[in-house]
């Protein structure tokens, strides 16, 4: 091997180490939060506030979690948000879809124009639609149900819609022929080629689903009252007025609420890339 070949290995090596070295310095810089929600977690309340702080308790005291889960009915809170997010996952991404198929694979006049309006509909905020939203759910008599919170996503996401339909460009149209050739209807098609071959982005928008609905604060505060009916974001919030002060249990039940957050990331994280990048292809 010539020596310029030699320098070249050893240049490629030392900025790969310089890259990677970097990239762990960020990731601790990222992680020291979450390190610390844990480990206050898990102190004493009298050690919270200790100087020099510590990062890590010297007395464990795993009876935080127990105790911070029971004051309150967080079990109840589950339940009401595990009914929520899994309605509205599969109403967006059943909708978004469908709705992003005809935009893509049909050809019918008027295709772009309309897409360009509900694109637009992206460039409104929430605020604006909420109180014709709310005093239509009011005349319905859905106001303190999950209603309010389900039905909205049965009509589809606009940027649900972006995402499927970039990808579903991408796919070759010679697909959609052969089998509609073969005798395949268009509802085959979708159903049986442009679905199986959509994959990671269908798990994308899976994804962003279940961390908006999982994380959303604003809608529940205005649509439900009962705390019966209250979803882990709102008991959140309700723990946090009540036992402020009491930070340990505060952080134990963060980081319960914020668990499967990171447990459905880092299963599907591969998925979710794929989406989003395969999505600008075309």
């Amino acid at each position: 091997m010539s020596s310029k070949g030699v320098s070249l290995s050893a240049r490629q090596i030392i900025s790969k180490i310089i890259v990677y070295l970097l990239l762990g310095a960020g990731s601790i810089i990222i992680l020291l939060p979450l390190q610390w929600m844990i480990s206050t977690s898990l102190k004493p309340l009298s050690h919270v506030f200790r100087f020099p702080p510590e990062f890590w308790p010297q007395k464990i005291v795993w009876a935080n979690y127990p105790d911070a889960l029971t004051q309150l009915p967080f079990d109840l809170y589950f339940r009401n948000t595990v009914i929520i997010v899994f309605f509205c996952l599969l109403g967006e991404v059943i909708v978004s879809s469908i709705v992003a198929y005809a935009f893509s694979r049909l050809r019918w006049r008027g295709r772009n124009a309309l897409f360009i309006v509900v694109l637009a509909t992206m460039m409104l905020p929430r605020q604006v639609t909420l109180i014709p939203e709310f005093i239509i759910f009011k005349e319905l008599n859905m106001i303190d149900t999950f209603w309010p919170l389900i039905l909205p996503s049965w009509f589809g996401n606009p940027f649900y819609i972006f995402l499927l339909r970039q990808y579903f460009l991408t796919h070759s149209r010679e697909l959609d022929q052969a089998a509609v050739i073969d005798g395949c209807s268009r509802f085959g098609v979708f159903w049986r080629i442009t679905l199986p071959m959509s994959k990671p982005v269908l798990a994308a928008v899976a994804i962003f689903s279940f961390q908006f609905h999982w994380n959303d604060f604003f809608r529940p505060l205005i649509f439900l009252f009962s705390q019966e009916n209250y979803t882990l974001a709102l008991g959140l919030r309700f723990f946090q007025g009540t036992y402020g002060t009491e930070w340990n249990s505060l952080m134990a039940v963060s980081l319960v609420v914020m668990l499967p957050l990171i447990v459905v990331f880092f299963f599907t994280q591969k998925y979710f890339i794929q989406g989003v990048v395969f999505t600008g292809y075309k």
